[in-house]
């Protein structure tokens, strides 16, 4: 674990082999600097708890989070709510999720790696994957946040959902896009009542 300061704050770069328990002991010494604005960045296999551990304790000394970096995808944080449990905020899963995986998630979800067939994910905020979006996903679930998003590199996925809306893949096709479509980022949001995806 590194913290250094930047122009807006603190980066807090986290490595692999950093642990949670690892983190607290070593952020205790540091609690006073971190009131303040704090960007995470994440280095390789870093396993989760080490992050959520990072993020728990910068709210605990009154800090605002910023954002995740992570080898492929930047990730905007939700703003900290006081009252909101940590299990609430965003959750990363540090691998590929395979068929048959179904996660349920209160906050947002971050992937770091492909979704497969097979797989799906629900989450109360955005759902971000880093990687290839193929499985089912459902952003915004129970429609408390208007304005979560799927983001993925891309969205090729049978379906997804935003809210209360659907969007499906064209009939006789498995995925939301032209086969030929490139590997860059898409965005899928809701404007007017419908989801919309643009590239990136």
């Amino acid at each position: 674990m590194k913290l250094r300061g930047t122009l807006g704050g603190l980066n807090l770069l986290l490595e692999p082999g950093d642990t949670g328990e690892g983190i607290r002991r070593s952020l205790q010494t540091s609690l006073p600097m971190l009131a303040t604005h704090v960007t995470f960045e994440v280095q390789g296999d870093t396993h989760a708890e080490a992050l959520e551990t990072a993020m728990t304790v910068v709210r605990e000394a009154g800090g605002t989070l910023g954002r995740v970096r992570a080898p492929r995808v930047t990730v905007n944080m939700p703003p900290a709510t006081a009252d909101l449990p940590a299990s609430a905020q965003t959750v990363i899963v540090p691998h590929s999720v395979r068929a048959g995986f179904r996660g349920e998630y209160r906050g947002s979800v971050v992937v770091l790696g492909d979704v497969n067939p097979g797989a799906e994910l629900i989450a109360g905020g955005d759902v971000i994957v880093a990687g290839a979006l193929r499985g089912v996903v459902h952003a915004g679930y129970g429609g408390t946040d208007p304005d979560a998003i799927v983001w993925a590199r891309p969205i090729a996925s049978a379906q997804i959902r935003i809210g209360h809306a659907l969007a499906r893949a064209p009939e006789g096709s498995s995925n939301m896009r032209r086969t030929d479509r490139t590997e860059r980022a898409e965005r899928a949001y809701l404007q007017d009542g419908m989801i919309v995806i643009d590239v990136q």
